[in-house]
Order: structure tokens, then C-alpha cells, then sequence
């Protein structure tokens, strides 16, 4: 521990703005002196009590307010905390904060300060403290549940299965080296090596799931297809709002349109491209290549096409990935059919004949992309990649767990040794090791008074 996490800390922990109560925590060795400096006696642990709460010089009330205090190590921080629940003006609140600025003992807390001693007195690993602040950043309902499991320590429990298996395996290869003249099954070592594929195969197959920092970050769909094909009306009609400009005009989407919106409880950025054609103006050139990066970096593409809206696709588009639907539009023209225009781009693509003049098979489409969607990336709570973070240690035990398969055959003594750097690398992950070099990268977001 340094000065700095020896100090009592205080800070709101409630948003800002007027309501009905404001809580102001208190976290630290001075807990009980600063009730005392703010004219309040300690209560019992955990009984709330109502308290007459004073400013240290003038001795003019603030607040009457239930007070809660917890004695540590019984606490959310591990050390001692007080509560203070107070009316939620915001002269309330300004005046408290006010006064407890003005007792020596205590300082106001940095963001993530609480949640940064809960980890540092053992009440958190590093994986749980993440899903707090991703909990409190949680805009959806998949987004609560992905947060909810890896508060539950889903996470925590699968990276340090591995390194128990890491450990497992290490212990074997140290009897077989350290007691080789020992009555001991011969091969231990290079039979626990055996463990290791499988092993290696499960990491590399959690890196490669992105759904968890996809449903995080929350997922990009975009509208691409020829010009005057009904992009721009079906994006105001999945938006329920004429968010982009529609005419009959060819090419008059020049820019990359965005609606924020929520399917199945997933976060989705519903985004509305250019026309793709070999444009003539450099104005629309912009937009077509503007149209054909926003599809390659789309977590979900859907191909629209209309009866009405053939022109020369550019042949950067053959290079994009195919889509997961196609939309064929203008059904209310009685010329649309359910057959994908160009088979080979859409394949793979469910189909649909829509209107988005008449809003004909528009619920129905929405209920196909729902379903898509909560199959594909709402988490049912199970462990999932969640962090660049988590993404960039894993890469590194991979690649030792490729070192120690390799050297193997050249002695037993360099695969634990990189099986010692992978133990090690699984460690940073919930902060069993170098706990104090991961703080300031973990808590980098996290909001004031958490």
C-alpha cells in the first residue's frame, strides 16, 4: 500500500442533478472522524441512523441524513465506509461536499478509487472490477446480462482453470526433472505435455470469439446496394423516423448516415451507405468508397435491391464479405420477387421481399434480424472476450503454449519454462500477479464515486 490508498477518500456516488436522494461515500481509516468532524456520532454497523450533519467551521446544518457505516474488511472498499444518504437538491449535495473539503483527513476520491482499494484489499480480481464498470456502462439488456455473468466470476473461473491446469502440468514436468532417479511413472513430464493441444486449442478458440467486444461496443448493420434501390427509406422506416433524405434522384445519399437503435437488447448502429455504382463525380466516388469501408467494418450486412435500381456496381464490391440478408425492395411495384438478384453475392443471405414505401414485410424482416441477432451475440452470461485487454494477454499466452509445443523435443526445461510464462500471463488477467502495473490501465474509465 502507498500514502496515496492510506488516505479516506470521499466522493457522490450518484448522478448528478436534482432527485429525491444523493449518496456521498466515505471510504478509509478516518471514516469514523469524519462523521465526528461533520458533528455526526458513528452508528452501529450496518443499522442505518438518521443524523444532523454540520459544517466543521460554521457549525450551520446541512442535512439531516441516514447514515450507514460498514467496519472493514466488511465492506464493499475492505476498508471502513460510511454512507451518507442525503435529499437530493443540489445545494444539498454542493454544500456537503463543500464541508468535507474542508476536514484535513479525507480528499476527494479519482474515478474508479473504490472499486480500485476493493482490489487491492482482495474483495475483487481484476475481471470483476471490469464487469462493474461495464454494468454501470450497460445501455441494453444483453449488454446486463454479458455484465451480470462476468460479475458472477464467470471469467475469473475460466482463466484460472487454465492456469490451474498450466500449474498442473508445470508440477509434473518439475518431478520429472528434479527426481528423475526417483521410482517415478516414466514419462511423467512429457504425458502431461499431452494436456497441452487441447488447452492451447480452447484459448485460441476464445480469442477468435469476438461477440462479447462486439456486443460491448455495441454492432454496426449497414444498408448497402445499388442507388435509388430504397436504402435511405428503409433506414427512416426500421428508424421510425425520416432520419436521411429520400428521392427518386439516383445517388442522392453522398454520406454515411447513422441511427442508433436496440434489437433483441442488443446496442445496434444502423447505418445508411451510399448508392455502389461506378460513380462519375469525385463527390460520389467519396461516398462509394466511404459506403464500401462502412460494409467491410459492419458487424452485419444487408444487400438491397430493387426491381428499379440496376446499375454497374464498382468492382471493389465483389471484394466485400456476403451478406447476412437481402432485402428486395419495392415490392409494392408488383414486380419484386423473393430471388436474389445476384446469386452469388447473397448465397448465404436470408431473403426477403419488402416495401419500405408500405412498410409491406418490414415486421416481418425485423423479427428475422431480432432473431439473428439474440442468437448470434446476445450472451446468455457464459464467459465471453469482453476487453482489448483480455485479447492482447491471451495472444501472449498462445503464443508461449506454441513455444513450449515446439520445444519440447529439444528438452523438457524450455516448455516449462514457457509454460511458466504463460501460468504468469493467465495470472494478469484477474490480477493474481503485477496487480498494481494493470491498475491504471483497468480503471482508465471508470466514473467518479465507483
Amino acid at each position: 500500500m502507498n500514502d496515496k490508498t492510506a488516505q479516506t477518500i470521499y466522493a457522490c456516488a450518484t448522478a448528478a442533478g436534482r432527485a429525491a436522494l444523493a449518496v456521498v461515500r466515505v471510504s478509509g481509516p478516518d471514516c469514523r472522524a469524519v462523521l465526528s468532524g461533520l458533528g455526526a456520532t458513528c452508528p452501529p454497523p450496518r443499522q442505518a441512523s438518521v443524523r444532523r450533519l454540520c459544517h466543521p467551521h460554521t457549525q450551520d446544518m446541512l442535512d439531516e441524513a441516514l447514515v450507514l457505516y460498514f467496519a472493514g474488511p466488511h465492506s464493499y472498499t475492505g476498508e471502513d465506509v460510511a454512507e451518507l444518504h442525503l435529499h437530493g437538491g443540489t445545494a444539498v449535495v454542493a454544500s456537503v461536499l463543500e464541508a468535507l473539503a474542508h476536514l484535513p483527513i479525507c480528499r476527494p476520491a479519482e474515478a474508479g478509487e473504490f472499486t480500485r482499494r476493493a482490489v487491492l484489499h482482495g474483495k475483487l480480481d481484476l475481471t470483476r472490477a471490469e464487469a462493474i464498470a461495464d454494468l454501470i456502462d450497460a445501455e441494453t439488456t444483453a449488454q446486463q446480462v454479458q455484465a451480470l455473468g462476468q460479475l458472477r466470476g464467470n471469467l475469473r473461473d475460466l482463466f484460472e482453470g487454465w492456469r490451474n491446469a498450466l500449474h498442473t502440468v508445470l508440477a509434473h514436468l518439475e518431478a520429472d526433472l528434479e527426481f528423475a532417479d526417483e521410482d517415478l511413472p516414466g514419462g511423467l513430464g512429457r504425458s502431461a505435455l499431452d494436456t497441452v493441444p487441447e488447452l492451447r486449442a480452447a484459448v485460441a478458440g476464445f480469442i477468435g470469439d469476438r461477440r462479447g467486444l462486439q456486443l460491448r461496443a455495441g454492432l454496426r448493420i449497414a444498408l448497402i446496394g445499388a442507388p435509388n434501390a430504397g436504402k435511405s427509406s428503409l433506414l427512416n422506416r426500421l428508424a421510425g423516423r425520416d432520419a436521411a433524405i429520400v428521392s427518386a434522384r439516383a445517388g442522392t445519399t453522398r454520406d454515411i448516415i447513422e441511427i442508433a437503435m436496440t434489437l433483441a437488447g442488443v446496442p445496434v448502429t444502423l447505418i445508411d451507405t451510399a448508392g455502389l455504382r461506378a460513380a462519375g463525380d469525385d463527390i460520389e466516388r467519396e461516398g462509394v468508397r466511404r459506403a464500401l469501408a462502412a460494409a467491410r467494418d459492419a458487424d452485419v450486412r444487408i444487400l438491397v435491391s430493387a426491381p428499379d435500381a440496376n446499375a454497374e456496381l464498382p468492382p471493389e464490391e465483389q471484394h466485400l464479405p456476403p451478406p447476412e440478408f437481402h432485402l428486395i425492395n419495392k415490392s409494392d411495384l408488383g414486380t419484386a420477387s423473393c430471388e436474389a438478384s445476384d446469386p452469388e453475392s447473397s448465397d448465404a443471405a436470408s431473403v426477403h421481399g419488402v416495401s419500405a414505401l408500405t412498410g409491406d414485410g418490414i415486421d416481418e424482416f425485423i423479427e428475422a434480424l431480432s432473431a439473428f441477432v439474440r442468437e448470434q451475440y446476445a450472451s446468455s452470461g457464459s464467459a465471453v472476450l469482453t476487453r482489448q485487454r483480455h485479447q492482447q494477454i491471451l495472444t501472449e499466452v498462445l503464443a508461449a503454449l506454441d513455444r513450449a509445443l515446439a520445444s519440447q523435443s529439444r528438452g523438457l526445461e524450455l516448455a516449462a519454462e514457457d509454460l511458466r510464462l504463460a501460468a504468469r500471463a493467465l495470472g494478469q488477467l484477474t490480477g493474481a500477479v503485477d496487480v498494481e502495473a494493470l491498475l491504471d490501465i483497468v480503471f482508465a474509465d471508470f466514473c467518479i464515486g465507483k
